[in-house]
């Protein structure tokens, strides 16, 4: 799973309507410009085809009282929330990939969901990883080392050790959920993660892109 249709739609909800710049904004002030694609090019594509897709809708506002060109509002479609909500619950659940960028993306909206519901899918994804480990071992034996197959037993003792590490730092999480940590759906006033209009930015990169005055 690309983890930019998950950080575009996730940073339009959160604003309720935003513009192009707003969302990268966001997207720089998460970092997620070091951690994932989510680079200027690739968040107005997707906002563009997500339009396209039915999943946003675009909102053609005036020119700014400051003379600024107009700019196109986005906002989430019934379709696009659905969307959201499917992605952020398959990069939570899924270990197959291994691609940390889907799930450091979906860590970042989990509080969108019951805090039931997403200890639920964190133990599905200790069942993922522990399936994964299973069929590893089958063939390869960590009692012997990574020696047994020469330098290449390396990659099966790298595979090995970060599905350990994650199912350890997944039962922390897990634990930590149910004792109570952080505000979930429907618990009361969330973290807030977004900036301000009038917020500066610490983190952004400050080079411009073409689709900033979109």
């Amino acid at each position: 799973m690309s983890a930019i249709r998950l950080l575009v739609l996730g940073a339009v909800r959160q604003h309720g309507r935003a513009h192009g710049y707003q969302v990268r904004n966001d997207l720089e002030y998460w970092g997620a410009h070091e951690w994932s694609n989510a680079k200027p090019g690739s968040i107005y594509h997707a906002l563009k085809q997500m339009a396209k897709q039915g999943l946003l809708i675009a909102h053609e506002v005036a020119p700014s009282t400051a003379g600024g060109p107009p700019r196109t509002e986005y906002e989430v479609t019934d379709e696009g929330a659905a969307e959201f909500f499917r992605l952020l619950r398959e990069a939570l659940v899924d270990w197959g990939d291994q691609k940390q960028e889907s799930l450091t993306a979906a860590l970042g909206f989990i509080v969108d969901l019951d805090r039931a519901e997403a200890v639920a899918l964190l133990r599905k994804r200790i069942e993922a990883m522990e399936g994964w480990r299973s069929s590893v071992v089958e063939y390869y034996d960590p009692a012997q080392g990574p020696g047994q197959f020469g330098h290449i037993g390396e990659i099966m003792n790298f595979w090995l050790a970060s599905a350990d590490f994650g199912k350890e730092w997944t039962l922390g999480l897990i634990e930590r959920i149910e004792a109570g940590a952080y505000s979930f759906k429907g618990e009361g006033e969330p973290f807030v993660g977004v900036l301000g209009d009038d917020d500066e930015n610490p983190y952004a990169t400050g080079v411009p892109h073409a689709g900033d005055d979109e």
